[in-house]
């Protein structure tokens, strides 16, 4: 879409929260609510990402706008439908599935995936199985208590960056992790693709290259969990 707009501000909204003004219009969403930002801070990045914007809209470089669409549009309307997709990840979490062989390849996994399990055995007071074998786990009905009930507990902004980095990721431990504070966007970056860079040492990419498609993923996943810590820095 081309630029249509000169000035962007921000202004509290009647409905409650603030909104950010193209001209004289507030932004809406896809679904044609006000986007309505909860907090000063964050309408004011969400009006940087307009005002950055060149001659062409490009919402690949407007994550916060994103995640506030996703919000209002989605979640809020159908906050059942965000938790159990959250919750189908628990059984194929990332972390669960470990490798024997090659050793250096499970010191890897174990380094940087055993903290952030530790991490949610001390928080939840639960250990999530783990598993060595191709055979799809299935985790206790304990732990998928305590799961749904971290889920359930957050509301619709945080939920939605649970989500977002959930199925970036492939773990729901790390984006509980991510979403407590308990690990920062680069570590959870790290975990998320320890088996990729061990393999990428391997095969000296740093002096080759990656592989295009790996590249883009990497940019967009680092992005999606950078954005997402800056989005949770600015809820009330």
């Amino acid at each position: 879409m081309k630029r249509f707009y000169h000035q962007v501000y921000t202004r509290p909204h009647d409905e409650g929260g603030y909104a950010v003004v193209l001209d004289k219009s507030a932004v809406k969403t896809p679904s044609g609510r006000v986007l309505l930002a909860p907090t000063t801070a964050m309408a004011e990045a969400v009006a940087v990402e307009w005002r950055e914007q060149k001659e062409r809209i490009d919402p690949d470089t407007m994550p916060l706008t994103q995640f506030l669409n996703t919000s209002i549009d989605r979640v809020r309307e159908d906050r059942d439908h965000f938790v159990q997709a959250t919750m189908a990840y628990l059984d194929t979490d990332l972390l669960c599935y470990r490798t024997v062989l090659p050793v250096s390849m499970a010191a890897r996994q174990k380094q940087y995936w055993d903290p952030p399990l530790k991490w949610f055995e001390g928080h939840t007071g639960k250990k999530l199985a783990t598993t060595e074998s191709l055979v799809a786990l299935e985790q206790p009905h304990d732990v998928r208590a305590v799961v749904r009930n971290a889920i359930e507990s957050l509301d619709n902004d945080r939920l939605t960056a649970l989500q977002i980095v959930t199925v970036a990721t492939g773990s729901v431990v790390l984006a509980l992790a991510l979403v407590d504070g308990a690990m920062t966007a680069s570590a959870v970056f790290d975990a998320a693709f320890a088996e990729e860079n061990y393999k990428a040492e391997v095969y000296n990419e740093a002096e080759h290259g990656r592989a295009p498609q790996q590249e883009s993923r990497e940019v967009a996943v680092r992005r999606d969990l950078e954005a997402a810590v800056t989005f949770l820095h600015l809820l009330p």
